[in-house]
Protein backbone atom coordinates (compact mmCIF):
# COMPACT_ATOMS: atom_id res chain seq x y z
CA UNK A 1 0.00 0.00 0.00
CA UNK A 2 1.23 3.47 -0.86
CA UNK A 3 0.96 6.45 1.39
CA UNK A 4 1.77 9.81 1.28
CA UNK A 5 1.83 12.84 3.77
CA UNK A 6 1.26 16.12 3.15
CA UNK A 7 0.40 19.32 5.67
CA UNK A 8 0.04 22.76 5.72
CA UNK A 9 1.08 24.71 8.90
CA UNK A 10 1.52 28.50 10.24
CA UNK A 11 1.89 28.04 13.48
CA UNK A 12 3.63 24.44 13.94
CA UNK A 13 0.21 22.58 15.40
CA UNK A 14 -0.69 20.42 12.44
CA UNK A 15 3.40 19.96 11.28
CA UNK A 16 3.33 17.84 15.06
CA UNK A 17 0.68 15.96 14.08
CA UNK A 18 2.12 15.13 10.73
CA UNK A 19 5.17 14.06 12.79
CA UNK A 20 3.50 11.57 14.23
CA UNK A 21 1.65 9.87 11.18
CA UNK A 22 5.18 9.96 9.81
CA UNK A 23 6.82 7.89 12.55
CA UNK A 24 3.60 5.45 12.75
CA UNK A 25 3.70 4.97 8.55
CA UNK A 26 7.58 5.61 8.08
CA UNK A 27 6.58 7.37 5.60
CA UNK A 28 8.33 10.90 5.16
CA UNK A 29 5.43 14.16 6.16
CA UNK A 30 5.97 16.69 3.78
CA UNK A 31 4.58 19.96 3.05
CA UNK A 32 2.19 21.03 0.42
CA UNK A 33 4.47 22.39 -1.85
CA UNK A 34 5.77 19.08 -2.46
CA UNK A 35 3.41 17.81 -4.98
CA UNK A 36 2.65 14.47 -5.45
CA UNK A 37 5.04 12.39 -7.95
CA UNK A 38 3.34 8.91 -8.03
CA UNK A 39 0.06 7.67 -7.60
CA UNK A 40 -1.05 6.89 -3.83
CA UNK A 41 -3.27 4.53 -2.29
CA UNK A 42 -3.82 7.05 0.97
CA UNK A 43 -3.07 10.20 1.46
CA UNK A 44 -2.81 12.03 4.90
CA UNK A 45 -3.52 15.84 4.15
CA UNK A 46 -3.45 18.02 7.11
CA UNK A 47 -4.80 21.62 7.49
CA UNK A 48 -5.73 24.22 10.09
CA UNK A 49 -8.38 26.30 10.14
CA UNK A 50 -7.71 30.13 9.61
CA UNK A 51 -10.90 32.49 9.75
CA UNK A 52 -13.48 29.96 9.56
CA UNK A 53 -11.45 28.15 6.55
CA UNK A 54 -8.94 26.07 4.80
CA UNK A 55 -5.60 28.27 3.64
CA UNK A 56 -5.26 28.63 0.15
CA UNK A 57 -2.32 26.34 0.07
CA UNK A 58 -4.51 23.76 0.92
CA UNK A 59 -6.98 24.95 -2.22
CA UNK A 60 -4.07 24.94 -4.11
CA UNK A 61 -2.54 21.68 -3.75
CA UNK A 62 -5.60 20.03 -3.90
CA UNK A 63 -6.38 21.67 -7.36
CA UNK A 64 -2.70 20.61 -8.49
CA UNK A 65 -3.09 16.96 -7.79
CA UNK A 66 -2.64 15.13 -11.17
CA UNK A 67 -2.30 11.32 -10.00
CA UNK A 68 -3.88 9.19 -9.19
CA UNK A 69 -5.07 9.37 -5.26
CA UNK A 70 -7.30 6.56 -4.22
CA UNK A 71 -8.55 8.10 -0.80
CA UNK A 72 -7.57 11.06 1.15
CA UNK A 73 -7.67 10.67 5.09
CA UNK A 74 -8.01 13.98 6.74
CA UNK A 75 -6.38 15.26 9.94
CA UNK A 76 -6.31 19.02 10.96
CA UNK A 77 -6.14 21.33 14.61
CA UNK A 78 -8.02 24.64 14.99
CA UNK A 79 -8.13 26.43 18.83
CA UNK A 80 -11.75 27.18 18.44
CA UNK A 81 -13.70 25.69 15.44
CA UNK A 82 -14.45 22.61 14.42
CA UNK A 83 -12.70 20.45 11.45
CA UNK A 84 -12.74 21.65 8.11
CA UNK A 85 -13.64 17.88 6.61
CA UNK A 86 -16.53 19.65 4.84
CA UNK A 87 -14.51 22.07 3.03
CA UNK A 88 -11.92 19.58 2.22
CA UNK A 89 -14.92 17.40 0.80
CA UNK A 90 -15.86 19.50 -1.06
CA UNK A 91 -12.41 20.51 -2.74
CA UNK A 92 -11.40 16.74 -3.17
CA UNK A 93 -15.08 16.07 -4.82
CA UNK A 94 -14.71 18.48 -7.58
CA UNK A 95 -11.68 16.33 -8.54
CA UNK A 96 -13.28 12.87 -7.98
CA UNK A 97 -11.02 12.21 -5.41
CA UNK A 98 -12.77 10.06 -2.09
CA UNK A 99 -12.42 11.56 1.07
CA UNK A 100 -12.60 8.84 3.90
CA UNK A 101 -15.56 9.71 6.22
CA UNK A 102 -12.73 8.60 8.93
CA UNK A 103 -10.67 12.02 10.36
CA UNK A 104 -8.93 13.24 12.78
CA UNK A 105 -9.17 16.84 14.57
CA UNK A 106 -8.05 18.12 17.73
CA UNK A 107 -7.83 21.84 19.32
CA UNK A 108 -4.45 23.55 18.96
CA UNK A 109 -2.44 26.54 20.41
CA UNK A 110 -3.27 29.92 19.46
CA UNK A 111 -1.14 32.84 20.96
CA UNK A 112 -2.14 32.84 24.49
CA UNK A 113 -4.97 30.00 23.97
CA UNK A 114 -4.47 26.29 24.91
CA UNK A 115 -0.78 26.58 25.02
CA UNK A 116 -0.64 22.86 25.38
CA UNK A 117 -2.19 21.69 22.47
CA UNK A 118 -1.98 19.06 20.57
CA UNK A 119 -0.73 17.74 23.68
CA UNK A 120 0.59 13.97 24.41
CA UNK A 121 -3.29 12.70 24.88
CA UNK A 122 -3.81 14.22 21.60
CA UNK A 123 -0.87 12.66 19.77
CA UNK A 124 -1.44 9.34 21.13
CA UNK A 125 -5.23 9.31 20.13
CA UNK A 126 -4.01 10.55 16.55
CA UNK A 127 -1.53 6.86 16.53
CA UNK A 128 -4.30 4.97 17.51
CA UNK A 129 -6.46 6.56 14.42
CA UNK A 130 -3.99 6.00 11.74
CA UNK A 131 -3.09 2.24 12.48
CA UNK A 132 -6.52 2.09 12.23
CA UNK A 133 -6.41 3.52 9.26
CA UNK A 134 -3.69 1.78 8.11
CA UNK A 135 -4.94 -1.92 9.48
CA UNK A 136 -8.36 -1.64 7.89
CA UNK A 137 -7.15 -0.49 4.63
CA UNK A 138 -4.82 -3.66 4.97
CA UNK A 139 -7.33 -6.17 5.93
CA UNK A 140 -9.71 -5.05 2.62
CA UNK A 141 -6.53 -5.33 0.15
CA UNK A 142 -6.02 -8.86 1.87
CA UNK A 143 -10.46 -9.79 1.31
CA UNK A 144 -9.93 -8.23 -1.92
CA UNK A 145 -6.61 -10.37 -2.72
CA UNK A 146 -8.08 -13.80 -1.30
CA UNK A 147 -11.14 -13.54 -3.91
CA UNK A 148 -9.58 -12.66 -6.96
Amino acid sequence: MKVAIRYYTRTGNTEKLAKVIEEVTGVEAKKVDNKLEEDVDILFLGSSVYAAGIDNEIKKFIAGIDVNVKKVVSFSTAAMLGSPYKQIEKLLGEKGIVLDTRHFHCKGKFLNMLKDRPNEEDLNNLREFVKDILNKDEQVHLWLYRIL
